[in-house]
């Protein structure tokens, strides 16, 4: 008996205390519930933190500017390229076929003069230049070729930052079925008589105006046989040490006329990991949850960013991806020489319209003709090459040896930097590791250090400048310092 009335009173007791616990567990899950979406607020929201589609910043020079962008200028320029029938890297480039407007010398010449226009109409602002060397044979070359990339330079007006490089650029060569057919017609509307517009359209309505960086405007030749122009063209400027801080590669921006094309949008290829990391940069970057921060990264979310200040008519779909399947573009090049490069590219392609001789079979037209094109859709997508260019060019230089000091086991997150040329304060961005795109910003008026109650380890920062009008550069993410 006396064993049956322990167990019953210790079973009553058991009772109880569990009833009590459940009640407990109960309150402390309603109250992480209710709190813990509170305390990350206000842990994420120190001082004036509004997410950055919020407060866009719009410059009414350069919303004039992108306003200046013609779609009847574009429309004229890609029929003028198709019009020299044959633009493979491998055609015609004698005397004799560029004075009858045919083949790829044909082609560069025109640009070249394109350029030089404009230059004349902006009182020889642009220095005009040619990148030309030989390439020899390969698997898409059968003998050593001339080959020649064409570009503008608009020198930037502030002695301190002229050297930082922002550049725009295309592919001239063209392509049909058979990459070594260099006679029969290969129009190369869309890929990429498109994507050289772009950048001669930028020339055009920029060149009208002057930005404390450096701006250059490219044509590029040999993308078809393995981005042979682009490669040499990024490995000069990494030989002589260009200060190139964004590469905007445009390669079938179109908008070709199919049903399931969305015209409300661009797509925007970035590379992860960074194509020249070291293996001991690769293993840093994936201690920190650093794959989705290269300087490609960040230059594609600027691009978002610089897409909901301006209404430039597309809007940029981030592709966290190098590139499309199967297929490559000219950005590779600089992105293999450590250079942020991101490429632009039509929302849905018609590869009916690519790479293909000119035909109809079984009712389906083939090749790439400027009558599949919307000029229009083209000229929206100029519009957020130039807004971009034109953001970068004008904002001070990005920070340099932005730091995270990680000396203690603390929560408050310190950051420090050097100042920059050009900047009248800095800003702290901040996003979760699962998101995107910057979400908080914190602007810190002078000095060069900060001190945020915002954990490390439940975030990924960046610091960038801002001048005294607005402009803002892009992020740099800092490095751990113990």
């Amino acid at each position: 008996m006396a064993y049956q009335e322990n167990s019953e009173m210790a079973e009553s007791a058991s009772s109880r205390y569990l009833s009590t616990s459940l009640v407990a567990a109960v309150l402390v899950v309603l109250a992480l519930a209710f709190c813990a979406p509170l305390c990350l607020a206000q842990e994420m929201a120190q001082g004036p933190a509004p997410r950055l589609a919020a407060d866009p910043h719009i410059d009414s020079h350069i919303a004039e500017a992108i306003r200046q962008v013609s779609a009847d200028h574009i429309r004229q320029t890609i029929e003028k390229l198709v019009s020299f029938q044959n633009r493979s890297t491998i055609s015609a480039q004698d005397e004799a076929s560029i004075k009858a407007g045919k083949g790829i010398g044909a082609a560069r010449e025109w640009i070249k003069a394109e350029f030089e226009r404009y230059s004349k109409d902006c009182g020889g602002c642009l220095e005009v230049k040619t990148d030309t060397f030989t390439e020899q044979p390969g698997d898409r070359i059968p003998k050593p070729t001339e080959i020649t990339n064409v570009y503008a330079v608009l020198r930037g007006t502030d002695p301190r930052q002229a050297n930082r490089i922002v550049l725009v650029t295309g592919h001239y060569d063209s392509r049909n079925s058979d990459t070594f057919n260099a006679t029969d017609p290969a129009p190369g509307a869309n890929d990429d008589g498109s994507g050289t517009a772009v950048s001669l359209e930028c020339a055009r309505i920029l060149s009208k105006s002057r930005f404390p960086a450096t701006v250059i405007f490219l044509a590029v030749a040999g993308e078809e046989q393995g981005l042979n122009g682009s490669k040499h063209f990024a490995q000069m400027a990494k030989q002589q040490g260009w200060k190139l801080e964004a590469v905007l590669n445009n390669d079938i921006v179109g908008g070709d006329r199919s049903p399931q094309q969305d015209a409300s949008v661009v797509r925007v290829f970035s590379e992860g990991l960074p194509a020249a990391a070291s293996e001991a940069e690769i293993r840093r970057i994936r201690m920190l949850g650093g794959e989705s921060d290269s300087n490609s990264r960040e230059l594609a979310r600027y691009i978002a960013d610089v897409g909901r200040s301006y209404d430039a008519g597309v809007k940029p779909l981030l592709i966290f991806r190098l590139d499309r399947f199967l297929r490559g573009g000219d950005h590779y090049s600089f992105n293999q020489q450590g250079f942020a490069a991101v490429r632009f590219t039509e929302f849905r392609e018609d590869y009916n319209h690519q790479h293909q001789n000119v035909r109809s079979e079984n009712g389906i037209e083939y090749g790439d003709l400027p009558k599949f094109m919307d000029f229009e859709y083209v000229a929206h997508v100029a519009r957020l090459n130039a807004a971009a260019l034109a953001s970068l060019a004008s904002a001070p230089a990005p920070p340099a040896t932005v730091k995270m000091l990680t000396r203690n086991l603390e929560n408050d997150t310190t950051l420090t930097w050097e100042p920059s040329a050009g900047a009248a304060a800095n800003e702290v961005v901040w996003r979760s590791t699962n998101a995107p795109d910057w979400e908080y910003v914190q602007t810190i008026s002078s000095g060069t250090r900060a001190t945020l109650k915002v954990s490390k380890d439940n975030v990924i920062f960046g610091v960038r400048t801002v001048d005294a009008a607005g402009h803002r550069s892009l992020p740099v993410v800092p490095e751990p310092e113990r």
